[in-house]
């Protein structure tokens, strides 16, 4: 576990350094098609460059919390979970009586659920939401008054609660696992699922870009692609890990699947909703488009991590 502030192990600094370089070139390929394109810029190189500088903004982020230590991390994501929640119900929120059971969302069970994260309450990390609020919510709305469509309205705002709150507070909970036989701070093990997730996501948008001008929505073949250069991303990064090289595959194969699943769905709940993105904090897109695949990828990491190796 690292608690202490103000280090950064050499191991993180390896693998940010080649995030870095791999950053670079792709903002100089972003560059070059733009200006080849000169004035007629087209719609895909305009989106990439986005997305470039989107990941850019997160991994500075992201290292600037790894240098703080388990605090910046800890203090990163509940300000992620925050501001997806907010995208969340921004496009949920339809009634006033849902306004009391969406303020204990965001100002009691979000510091609740990282509190326990901090002090390493497992047992109230692990049950707060999907038990206690699971419960709390829906009595909280009923004394609203106003019932009309609502099982339809509590299970959206249960739903965003789940995904936006108790799911990314898994990402943090990792620092908190005493892993056997990893010298390595549990920082770095975060970082490895970090790059596994995320390198999901951008070869399975290259893919749907290669060849086509305008993006279509992300199918299987996809999937044939991203989650075998994932798994083999993940299996060359096993030095950093308390896996094997075979375990490492595995993981990343786990974390893959799970990334591409949690993309897929919030992709059908945008589409249930009649939106294309949750916002536009990352100029085309929004912190939940970003977060979407980690949503569903940490949870299953986390509890495979605390069942097997510690």
């Amino acid at each position: 576990m690292m608690n202490t502030a103000f280090y950064l192990p050499a191991l993180v600094g390896i693998v940010f350094f080649g995030i870095f370089c791999a950053l670079a070139l792709a903002s100089l390929a972003g560059k070059y098609y733009e200006r080849k394109q000169g004035f007629d810029v087209s719609n895909m190189v305009k989106e990439w460059n986005a997305r470039v500088a989107s990941w850019w903004v997160i991994t500075i982020l992201l290292l600037v919390t790894f240098w703080i230590g388990r605090g910046g991390m800890i203090a990163l994501f509940v300000a992620a979970s925050f501001a997806t929640l907010r995208e969340f119900i921004s496009h949920v929120y339809r009634n006033r009586a849902d306004h009391l059971t969406i303020a204990l969302c965001f100002y009691l069970l979000l510091p609740l659920q990282y509190y326990f994260v901090l002090i390493n309450w497992f047992s109230m990390f692990t049950v707060l939401i999907p038990v206690y609020a699971f419960l709390l919510l829906p009595i909280i709305r009923n004394m609203a008054g106003d019932n009309s469509q609502f099982f339809d309205r509590t299970a959206k705002i249960q739903w965003g609660v789940m995904i936006t709150i108790y799911c990314l507070s898994h990402v943090p909970a990792l620092l908190s696992l005493e892993i056997k036989d990893y010298a390595s701070p549990n920082i770095v093990l975060l970082l490895f699922m970090l790059v596994v997730v995320q390198s999901g996501d951008v070869f399975a948008y290259l893919w749907r870009r290669a060849g086509s001008k305008i993006a279509p929505p992300r199918t299987l073949p996809s999937a044939y692609i991203s989650i075998p250069l994932s798994t083999l991303l993940a299996a060359s990064l096993y030095w950093i890990t308390p896996f094997t090289l075979f375990q490492a595959a595995l993981a990343g194969l786990m974390i893959s699947l799970m990334g591409f699943f949690g993309n897929e769905v919030m992709r059908a709940i945008k589409r249930s909703l009649g939106i294309r993105h949750w916002g536009h904090a990352f100029s085309t897109h929004s912190v939940l488009d970003r977060l979407d695949s980690l949503c569903f990828a940490a949870p299953v990491f986390f509890h495979v991590v605390r069942y097997y190796w510690t």
